[in-house]
Parts: structure tokens; C-alpha cells; sequence
């Protein structure tokens, strides 16, 4: 597309690393001679341990039973590894203690624990690896009274993975002021060799779509300001890249007039949703006032600050920043159901026309 480098050495990575929990071969889970598939009757807990058994013995305790965290550290010593342990209500426990299964999940010790869940499956990706080995497992694909467990799990901690950021720029009349636009180009990956596939279309290949196209208008429109595109790896697993940028900073912070972060933008039946705009007032007005005045989308809403993407670090740093994601779809999200093919891209165009506008018209 002919975007330019900023790097003395004259490429558009800048590499680092991080620790990450991977699954990388076995991943196979069996109850009562029932094989579950993995990521449609059960998500692996991104920080478990492998394990590899044939037949133990599943007993169940009932979670919701426990009222104090003495209850819950005492129960939780009585729990042998060599046995599977099937936590009923835990659902019910985490209402108590206001916490989430994955917090409870750390306080595990070795061994094999199954977690009933009625909600969706939200897998997430971890840079550590606990000493239990956790499963969420759909209710309903649960057989009733189970009584033993098969389960064949790898799992590889990987202390220093090699990850990159991508930086590229489009000359503007002014050279040493930019307007950026950023996305994250990482997702989830695979839990457990080919076992299950996350496509994260949605979460984020529409966001680096969105990227690419505004990076081919942009060489074809140069602007007043320059432009610079940051693709991050690194976000899903806590905003690693956006984070490493801004202690290695390529183009200085404080040349960044503003920046729009875009993340998950592949259906705007409902129009965006902007974080920041509580902040940054004036920007989200001219923005509304675009969108007033051409139609693009349904509606803009606005929200306050949140440590959701990678414009995070960003505003942190004092970049005035927006993040925009947009609102409809099926919420398929962080799961192996996030295909191109579910995506509609209703209002996308209008998305990018209403940034390509919103350069144009800041000052």
C-alpha cells in the first residue's frame, strides 16, 4: 500500500515477548464414556495444568452450601488429586463472594475439577499455569449422576513467546504531528491442537480490516496531518503490545494528536458505541455532529473511560483516545463460533466514512 517506516532499520516490527499458557496437542475430555467437544461442551481454564487419566473417580460438592471464606479454604484442602471433583453451584458460590469461576479456579490444588456452567463459553488466554486442571463444562452436556472421568490434556507454559507490534505511517502535510489509528491482530488461537478452532473475526480481523482499508484510502488521501497505523499483538493477553509501545515508543506519545482505537467492528446494526467520549467532549461532538449530518449510523452512544483495549495505555499516557466498537451481531465472542460468515458488516462503510470524515475535520 506504500506506508512507510519510522524504524531507523527500516522494518514496520517492533518484536518482544511474553509468557503464555498453550495447549498445543491433547485435549480430550470424557465422562461416563460420553466424549465432550472442546470448545462447544467445555472450555479448558486458560491457566490449567496438563493431565492425562483414565477412569477416576468424579465425586461432586456442592459449592452454593459454603457462606465464608473459611468454609471455602477448608473445603477446598479436603479435595484429593487423585480423585475428579465435579463443583456444583459454583455459579451460586461466586454470587456469594461477588468473584468469577476463574477466580475460584486459582485457589485450586492439583487435580481434576469440573465446573458446571448454563452460560455461554468465554474462553480467554493466560500467562501462567496454576497447579489445577479446570474445566467449564456446558449443564447440559453433562450426563446425569456422573460417576467417572477420562481426560488426556496438554499443556506447554511458554516463558518468552516472540510477539510483534506493526508500525507504519502515511506522510502528512504536517510530518511531525499524527492522527493514529490502532487495532489488536491477536486472538485466542487453538485449545488443543485442531481440536477447537477461535476464528476471532468479529474480535478482531474486523478491526484490522477496518485498519487496512483506512490504510489504502489514506496513501491514495494524504491528509493535513500524518496518519499512523499500530497493529498490536499481545491484547488478548492483557494489552501486552499497546503496553510495550508505550515504553518503547516509536513515534513519541506526544506527537499523537489523537487516536482512534478500533476493536470488534463487524456489525453496526446499532450503530458504535465510543469509549472516552466523556473525556474527550469537544472530539466526540464533532464526531456526533458528522455522523448528524450525513447519517452514517443509527446512533453513536458514548461511554466513559474503560480498561477494555489497547487505547487504554494510551490515555494513560495522556493521548487523547477513542476506542470504537460497534453494536449488533449475534454476540458471538471469544468462542469457536466467531466466523466471517456470521458477521453481517451492516454499517461498516459508515463506520469508516465517519473516520475518514472525523481526520479531515480535527483540528
Amino acid at each position: 500500500m506504500g506506508l512507510r517506516t519510522i524504524d531507523s532499520n527500516g522494518g514496520y516490527a517492533q518484536q518482544y515477548t511474553f509468557p503464555i499458557n498453550a495447549f498445543p496437542g491433547k485435549m480430550k475430555l470424557e465422562i461416563d464414556n460420553t466424549i465432550l467437544k472442546p470448545g462447544a461442551d467445555f472450555i479448558i481454564d486458560a491457566s490449567s495444568a496438563p493431565y492425562h487419566a483414565a477412569g477416576l473417580k468424579l465425586r461432586v460438592v456442592d459449592m452454593g452450601k459454603i457462606n465464608t471464606p473459611a468454609q471455602l479454604k477448608h473445603s477446598l484442602k479436603k479435595l484429593k488429586h487423585k480423585k475428579a471433583w465435579l463443583l456444583e453451584n459454583t455459579d451460586t458460590l461466586c454470587k456469594k463472594f461477588k468473584t468469577r469461576p476463574e477466580q475460584i479456579a486459582t485457589l485450586l490444588t492439583k487435580g481434576c475439577y469440573i465446573i458446571p456452567t448454563k452460560n455461554k463459553l468465554t474462553w480467554t488466554v493466560e500467562g501462567y499455569q496454576n497447579r489445577a486442571t479446570v474445566f467449564y463444562v456446558k449443564q447440559d452436556a453433562l450426563p446425569a449422576n456422573p460417576t467417572k472421568e477420562s481426560l488426556d490434556i496438554d499443556a506447554d507454559l511458554l516463558p518468552a513467546t516472540q510477539n510483534e507490534n506493526l508500525v507504519a505511517t502515511i506522510p502528512g502535510e504536517v510530518k511531525d504531528t499524527f492522527i493514529a489509528f490502532t487495532g489488536h491482530y491477536d486472538h485466542l488461537g487453538m485449545m488443543g491442537g485442531h481440536s477447537a478452532i477461535f476464528p476471532g473475526a468479529s474480535d478482531n480481523a474486523s478491526g484490522m480490516s477496518m485498519l487496512l482499508y483506512l490504510a489504502s484510502y489514506f496513501t491514495k488521501h494524504p491528509q493535513h496531518y500524518s496518519i499512523l497505523f499500530i497493529a498490536f499483538s499481545g491484547e488478548e493477553a492483557g494489552l501486552l503490545g499497546s503496553e510495550y509501545y508505550i515504553h518503547h515508543q516509536i513515534v513519541p506519545v506526544s506527537k499523537i494528536k489523537f487516536l482512534t482505537n478500533i476493536d470488534i467492528v463487524g456489525d453496526a446494526s446499532d450503530g458504535i458505541t465510543v469509549v472516552n467520549a466523556t473525556e474527550y467532549k469537544q472530539q466526540f461532538g464533532l464526531m456526533q455532529q458528522i455522523n448528524d449530518q450525513n447519517h452514517y449510523l443509527p446512533i453513536i452512544k458514548q461511554r466513559g473511560k474503560a480498561h477494555n483495549s489497547d487505547h487504554w495505555h494510551f490515555t494513560e499516557a495522556g493521548v487523547p483516545s477513542f476506542f470504537i466498537y460497534s453494536n449488533g451481531g449475534k454476540g458471538y465472542y471469544h468462542d469457536i463460533y466467531d466466523k466471517p460468515a456470521k458477521l453481517t458488516l451492516n454499517h461498516v462503510a459508515g463506520v469508516a466514512q465517519l473516520l475518514i470524515d472525523f481526520v479531515r475535520e480535527l483540528k
